[in-house]
């Protein structure tokens, strides 16, 4: 008895397995080596098939990126944005995204490296597709919680409300991303200790940060 024939526009389940796969291996070469460095023919040989397999579920190069940015990029960007409401306290809101952005990255430890060489870095190939996928009504309703507080005379009237996000990014991803590139090089100083970072130390150290900044409890710093 013969099996009966695939049913055309599902892909078996080998198939998905292999296009996972794919996406897995092209996503990890863009973070260890950059995406203009990495080729279709290297994707492929990291993976063990022939070019013409991944040619069978990305038509070509750009296909693929885009693939990555909308199946594993863009769940970091949900899981960080979508519990954000507006309706949070702003010390919760701001705690919540340094929170979700460590245990996420626990999940993806490819993201900072990704993030920095790809998205930050002058020319990386991810920050204009990343700019579109940005969720513009999240971040406007976080930056207007922000606004708000201060204007209640709840937080610090010099903060900037749409430049919080981009000290968390900064706090969070560029230490992740240099405990992962230092790891090889135990002889530069800091390296020991961003290699072997605690998460939840650099949580606290943070929050800590953008809760209270520099200044000891109770006193003020000048402008000077």
């Amino acid at each position: 008895m013969t099996s009966p024939a695939p049913v055309r526009g599902r892909p078996l389940a080998s198939d998905q397995d292999s296009r996972e796969k794919l996406l897995d291996t092209a996503t990890l070469l863009f973070s260890s080596q950059g995406i203009a460095a990495t080729t279709v023919a290297a994707v492929a040989r990291q993976a063990g098939v022939t070019a013409a397999m991944v040619h069978y579920y990305f038509k070509n190069r750009d296909q693929l990126i885009e693939a990555v940015v909308d199946e594993r990029v863009s769940l970091f960007i949900r899981s960080i944005w979508e519990p954000i409401s507006g309706d949070q306290p702003p010390e919760q809101m701001i705690m919540g995204l340094v929170d979700r952005m460590i245990s996420t990255t626990e999940k993806m430890p490819w993201m900072p490296a990704l993030w920095v060489r790809e998205v930050l870095s002058d020319g990386g190939q991810l920050r204009e597709r990343m700019v579109r996928r940005v969720p513009l009504a999240k971040l406007m309703l976080f930056a207007d919680s922000i606004a708000r507080s201060q204007q209640a005379g709840q937080l610090n009237p010099q903060l900037q409300p749409d430049l919080i996000f981009v000290s968390v990014i900064g706090l969070t991803m560029l230490p992740l991303a240099m405990a992962r590139t230092l790891k090889d090089r135990p002889s530069l100083p800091i390296a020991h200790k961003l290699a072997l970072m605690d998460k939840a130390l650099l949580a606290r150290h943070i929050k800590a940060l953008l809760l209270h900044g520099l200044a000891m409890p109770g006193a003020t710093l000048s402008d000077d």
